[in-house]
């Protein structure tokens, strides 16, 4: 019987935490998007290139093909950045999105990124028809917070 309370109170606990999504958007509503001016002043010192040598296309056993991008993120600024999330599309020859995906790199992938500091970011874009042009890979930063 204690057993069975001690799982019931146990479930119960979980079902009250807020979902992955709620929480996401929660750090997210925190931070600042593109038009504010805290964007503009955060954006201009984050810098995200990719890796070409150790970006990857894979086909998969369903006939469509998968990309493991990786790069880098550096903030070249003296803010700590404690809220990150970038925008990752492969585009074709005429600069058409094939792909993308959100990525909250901070705190998602790493906790801060802090002023000066640099570090690699990987992602998986999976489901490209084989015949689709992947031309490009654009980043770009949707959401950003410096830490308090």
């Amino acid at each position: 019987m204690i057993g069975v309370l001690a799982v019931g109170a146990a479930i119960f606990y979980l079902a009250q935490k807020p979902s992955i999504e709620d929480q996401t958007q929660q750090i997210l509503d925190t931070a600042a998007k593109p038009g504010s001016p805290e964007f503009a002043e955060l954006n201009k010192d984050i810098i995200i290139a990719t890796n070409d040598n150790e970006t990857i296309e894979s086909p998969t056993g369903l006939g469509t093909i998968s990309m493991f991008i990786k790069g880098q993120i550096r903030n070249k600024g003296t803010h700590d950045i404690s809220v990150l999330e970038v925008n990752v599309s492969v585009v074709d020859r005429q600069k058409q999105v094939v792909k993308e995906r959100r990525l909250l790199f901070v705190p998602g992938q790493h906790p801060v990124l802090k002023a000066g500091e640099t570090v690699p970011v990987s992602l998986t874009l999976d489901g490209f028809d084989p015949k689709a042009e992947r031309a490009l890979i654009y980043w770009r930063v949707t959401a950003i917070k410096a830490a308090s």
